[in-house]
């Protein structure tokens, strides 16, 4: 079964922003069942998720969206706002495209950073927000991919580093770092095969590193202070570019929240402990949500 069946039926939406492809799964009548849109990060897509969604999509409507963060297909117009409160606002426009309502965010690595300003900019939708490792405080990028997103602001450097992954050896050194277990290679080229065809696509990812700036999750952070939703962090003690103080001082600023610590698993938690993951979320969020209880209720009456 190839990445783009497990995620389900492939669908697009019109934004102002420009178009966003996206993956949706999940039971035959939509409206029952609550809705997760998952956020990757940077340099990935919704194949991040391939081996998390189809564990959850009998009782969720699983949202899987190729975010315009260097690794998706259909670029978005030159004039588009990608910065982190860009893309932010972005989420928040596709969520209110599809008409969701009391959505699960699940948010990875720089991701995890979107999703923290989005459920503190526009939180009329969100209903919970689960993040796996990912971008908080001070580490908005972590060390030494500061580095790497310093380099991409220079002209003509980002060809070169799309290009640098084109050997198996410059992607291993991109990316391996972020599995405990190992990648797909196959799975690593869909990520960097968009950015080498197009550099519309390069220009987009660049747009959103020449955002990226600890200052931004700084400022989120003291918002989470207020946050009215629930929230988990599943984490790894393992990871080395998250630490798992960062999991445990969310915590510690979210009133409603909780930790789910997972083995043996990187920053790419989705990729290492798929199962675990997608356990975790299903006991956290119950698949019926408020807008389930509600379909049920209009049903009853």
């Amino acid at each position: 079964m190839s990445v783009t069946e497990q995620l389900g039926q492939v669908k697009e939406v019109q934004l102002q922003q420009g178009t966003i492809r996206y993956r949706e799964s999940g039971p035959d009548r939509e409206q029952s069942a609550r809705p997760i849109v998952f956020i990757h990060g940077f340099l990935v897509n919704g194949d991040l998720w391939r081996k998390v969604a189809p564990m959850l999509n009998d009782d969720f409507r699983c949202i899987v969206p190729d975010w315009p963060l260097g690794s998706h297909e259909l670029p978005m117009p030159e004039d588009a706002d990608l910065s982190p409160y860009g893309v932010a606002r972005l989420v928040a426009d596709f969520i209110e495209a599809l008409d969701l309502e009391d959505v699960v965010v699940v948010g990875n690595d720089s991701g995890g950073a979107i999703s923290q300003i989005l459920v503190t900019n526009h939180p009329e939708r969100i209903g919970a927000l689960v993040l796996t490792p990912c971008d908080a405080f001070e580490k908005f990028p972590p060390f030494p991919y500061n580095l790497l997103l310093a380099i991409s602001k220079i002209p003509g450097a980002p060809s070169v580093v799309w290009n640098s992954m084109r050997p198996k050896l410059g992607r291993l050194a991109a990316y391996r770092l972020l599995t405990k277990t190992g990648y797909d290679d196959e799975i690593v080229k869909s990520w960097i095969r968009p950015g080498l065809q197009d550099k519309a696509v390069r220009r987009d990812g660049v747009k959103f590193a020449a955002g990226v700036d600890s200052k931004i999750t700084m400022e989120t952070a003291k918002k989470l202070e207020s946050l009215e939703i629930p929230a988990m962090m599943t984490w790894a003690r393992d990871c080395t570019f998250f630490k798992f103080d960062l999991a445990e001082r969310l915590a510690a600023a979210i009133p409603d929240s909780r930790i789910v610590e997972i083995p043996d698993a990187m920053t790419f938690l989705p990729e290492d402990q798929p199962e675990a993951l997608a356990a975790a979320i299903t006991e956290f969020a119950d698949p019926t949500g408020v807008a389930g209880r509600r379909t049920a209720e209009q049903s009853i009456a």
